[in-house]
């Protein structure tokens, strides 16, 4: 074989490298190509929905935060899009009305809430939070281990690749460079492709898990916020 033909039959770009693999490259390539599709798919879906989420509480928390009643809040709550601020403030209404009727409605109702009853209200606001930031979370977690998983799985096909290579250049009898240096780079490919599906999923991970804290956060705030209105209000 001349250098000329040689030199034809070394791929020269990452396609004809992928073309030219061995199937034990191709399947990890293929399961990282899946792997890049799922972890797109949820940050896509995840930027789509804390967006939602957002636009559909902004007016009801700019509303609630001129409120001075219960009972106004409410009447906001019925007219605005449901989002998780309205649920908690829901899951909130819906305790005091099984501990004692105390107007929210438009009923007149006697006595206040004891120190007891507030911390299950407390309570109840956390685990509803709760719900609604894992709700929100679904899939995110996804994103870390494809982000932890894919630069493994590259490299076990640079290391299956690498193998291969040395065993074709000592089946071959030949040991220089130019017999090694394809083989390698074929091998080289998954790392390549691993780390393209890894650094976005890492990236999507840390963007979403800073934005559901931030998240998680607002709707604590927004629980003492409701037991302080309802303290201005003689209910405690």
């Amino acid at each position: 074989m001349t250098t000329s033909q040689i030199a034809s039959a070394i791929p020269s770009t990452p396609l004809e490298l992928i073309l030219s693999a061995t199937v034990a490259t191709k399947v990890v390539l293929v399961v990282l190509a899946v792997l890049s599709l799922v972890s797109w798919g949820v940050m896509l879906s995840k930027w789509l929905e804390f967006g939602r989420v957002a636009k559909t509480s902004a007016s009801f928390l700019s509303e609630f935060s001129h409120a001075s009643r219960l009972d106004q809040v409410a009447g906001v709550a019925k007219r605005v899009q449901q989002s998780p601020y309205t649920r908690v403030f829901a899951r909130a209404i819906q305790f005091l009305q099984e501990t004692r009727p105390l107007g929210v409605d438009g009923n007149a109702g006697a006595g206040t809430l004891s120190a007891s009853q507030v911390e299950a209200l407390r309570l109840v606001l956390d685990a509803e939070t709760n719900t609604e930031r894992d709700q929100l979370g679904r899939y995110i977690p996804v994103l870390a281990v494809i982000g932890s998983a894919s630069p493994l799985m590259g490299l076990l096909g640079t290391v299956l690749g690498v193998i291969t290579a040395f065993l074709g250049v000592a089946a071959g009898g030949s040991g220089n460079l130019a017999a090694v240096a394809p083989g390698v780079a074929e091998a080289l490919i998954a790392t390549a492709a691993a780390l393209a599906v890894a650094i976005p999923a890492t990236f999507g991970y840390n963007i979403f898990a800073n934005k559901l804290n931030r998240f998680d956060g607002a709707l604590e705030g927004f629980g003492s916020e409701i037991i302080a209105l309802m303290a201005r209000e003689g209910r405690i």
